[in-house]
């Protein structure tokens, strides 16, 4: 065989990282549960979507092309929400294992060259990604039999699914090759996905202008953030009755690019993409052996903030406290200057944004449903990404000691396991608090303002004639936010918090490696909030007052309910303003109070459970996996 089709071969298809990868994974029990598991949530609501549309009773060609159409946008976009999902859970093995030192020094002294490391690092991860696609190309096909759905949106909903993995995969292996603190790496990777997400999709919501078609349609425009945002690209394709393209006709003369942007997003989502991840193996490439640290006398900037010079051998002595443990992951887990930076700079970016978003507001620029809807995502995006946090931070608390030795260590002192792990506990909670201060006092503000009757502004701060959902009535005036969540809301938080990171404690303490004990973390929590989520909703939509308490199960939710009470719970709402001119009564207030009280008492008695438990069986547990790795 010529040699130049044997380099291209060892590239990808014969690339010994590449098959290392794939025959290693491929063993794995972890990744046939993964995929297992993705097959069952798909078919799973594939199943609910057709029971619910047979059960409807329209059995003609047009009812059953409107129930695959309904059936192909669910698995759409379930389908590429649990592509973002496992992709970063794929790609971890690169951030963490490949970017060991260790592991480079011996990749290095291979012949592999550099294109052959970082393409078969990529494919190798990433086949598992597309598996998973290709795994469900036949369920796409069963809603072909309904009719209503064209071939080729199912292939340009693959292409979408797929390109935003090849991106996620780019940026993992590049994290790889930039960072030798791999480990530390994997969250904030993971975290930077959601809110790269998040905020796309804000933006678009804010920059959206409806179309002047008709007298009750919703139909606007795309904006220049939709090829960024693979969901967004999505909607496009899914609901292009709604969220129409600009036309070409209107551009006539415009730069190519700009026309093709806005004219074309879908196309434009794929070349950016592959355009992006292309640059990334580039740089990858070119980046790969220039792998070393920096040692030498303190930078400036690391003196700004009280630090020593990297990989110093001294150190100022410290104040420990009473508890070592509680100081070691309070304190000491945040003397690093990204640390520093990421929690402080978290705490002044939310408090600026919640200020600014207040001042547009009072000066008019921005309305009411703009800045009740920019309020419920960034808040909500703040405590998705801190729950996050606390649990990549509790959930390799102990699993990273024992992979490092620092456990065994511990273990010939003094401590007991309960003070080690309400230690740890009560460090992580303090390490949290600056950041689990940024949405309770954006909650704060927006109260503050609402009870200033924003402080003389022309318009107020009420909405009027707000429609109740599930209700012929309306409320009169609706203030921006229900002014109780400045105390429902840290009541509720802060305990959640805690009871997130002793979930992640007991995994970290029951699991071998840093990443397992991640993401079954994630998993745990990510089905207990859902399940409370559904379960809050339901009361809220049909129980009354006895639905708004419940409605503080889950802190999201609770937000939801605080900004949007009219639908998170219409059933409370319509009772509430029975007698008092349309207007909110202080029965939702004192509900939401003592559901609030309830709900933090009962995660503060799972927690101190959970910590009795685990004090009586971590002696057993740490024996069992003593010497694992």
């Amino acid at each position: 065989m010529p040699n130049f089709i044997n380099w291209l071969l060892r590239l990808l298809f014969t690339n010994p990282i590449c098959m290392r990868l794939v025959q290693g994974g491929s063993k794995r029990s972890r990744h046939l549960y993964i995929r297992a598991g993705y097959l069952a949530i798909i078919i799973f609501v594939l199943l609910i979507v057709l029971i619910g549309a047979v059960s409807e009773g329209d059995a003609s060609l047009r009812g059953l092309a409107a129930a695959g159409a309904g059936m192909f946008q669910w698995i759409s976009y379930l389908q590429v929400g649990l592509i973002c999902i496992l992709t970063p859970v794929f790609m971890a093995g690169a951030i963490s294992q490949e970017a060991n030192p260790r592991t480079w020094d011996i990749l290095l002294t291979t012949p592999l060259n550099n294109l052959q490391v970082v393409l078969g690092n990529i494919f190798g991860r990433l086949f598992f990604i597309l598996a998973l696609l290709f795994s469900s190309l036949p369920l796409f096909a069963v809603t072909q039999y309904f009719g209503g759905v064209p071939g080729k949106a199912i292939f340009s909903s693959y292409a979408i699914a797929a390109f935003s993995a090849m991106l996620v995969a780019a940026i993992a292996v590049t994290l790889s090759i930039t960072r030798t603190a791999g480990r530390r790496a994997v969250f904030v990777f993971y975290i930077s996905v959601v809110m790269y997400l998040f905020v796309t999709y804000g933006l678009d919501l804010y920059f959206r202008r409806q179309l002047p078609i008709g007298v009750g349609t919703s139909v606007f425009h795309t904006t220049a953030v939709t090829p960024l945002n693979p969901f967004l690209a999505l909607e496009v394709l899914l609901k292009s009755n709604k969220y129409v393209p600009h036309d070409a006709l209107d551009l006539a003369g415009v730069w190519w690019l700009k026309r093709l942007w806005l004219t074309r997003p879908i196309t434009a989502f794929c070349w950016l993409y592959s355009g992006i991840s292309l640059g990334l193996v580039l740089f990858s490439t070119l980046r790969l052996r220039i792998i070393g640290a920096k040692v030498g006398a303190t930078p400036w900037y690391r003196r700004m903030f009280g630090l020593e010079a990297k990989g110093a051998i001294e150190r100022r002595a410290r104040h420990v406290g009473h508890n070592p443990i509680a100081w070691r992951e309070s304190v000491a887990r945040g003397k690093t200057l990204n640390a520093i930076i990421g929690r402080w700079g978290f705490v002044a970016l939310g408090l600026l944004l919640a200020l600014t978003l207040l001042g547009l507001f009072h000066t008019g620029s921005l309305d009411f449903q703009q800045l009740r809807l920019t309020s419920a995502t960034v808040i909500a995006a703040e405590i998705i990404i801190i729950v996050l946090i606390g649990l990549n931070m509790s959930a390799t608390a102990v699993s990273r000691e024992r992979e490092d030795g620092t456990l065994d260590l511990i273990l010939t002192t003094p401590i007991q396991p309960g003070p080690y792990i309400a230690g740890k506990l009560r460090g992580l909670v303090q390490f949290l608090l600056p950041m689990l201060s940024v949405p309770i006092l954006t909650v704060a503000m927006l109260a503050i303002y609402v009870l200033a009757d924003g402080f003389n502004r022309e318009g107020g701060v009420f909405l009027t004639g707000v429609p109740i959902e599930q209700s012929t009535k309306t409320v009169s005036q609706l203030p921006l936010i229900l002014p109780v969540g400045a105390i429902s809301l840290p009541l509720v938080l802060i305990p959640f918090m805690a009871f997130c990171v002793m979930l992640g404690l007991d995994r970290s303490i029951r699991s071998k490696g840093t990443i397992g004990s991640v993401v079954v973390a994630v998993t745990i929590v990510g089905a207990i909030a859902g399940v409370l989520s559904g379960c809050t909703m339901l009361a809220g939509k049909n129980f009354s007052l006895v639905g708004a308490a419940m409605s503080s199960l889950n802190p999201v939710f609770l937000l939801f309910a605080m900004i949007y009470p009219e639908a998170a719970i219409p059933d409370a709402v319509d009772a509430s303003i029975r007698g008092t001119n349309g207007n909110i009564g202080a029965g939702v207030a004192v509900n939401l109070i003592i559901g609030s009280v309830i709900t933090a008492a009962a995660y503060i008695a799972v927690v101190y459970a959970m910590h009795g438990y685990m004090k009586r069986t971590f002696m057993t547990t740490v024996r069992r996996l003593a010497g694992t790795a």
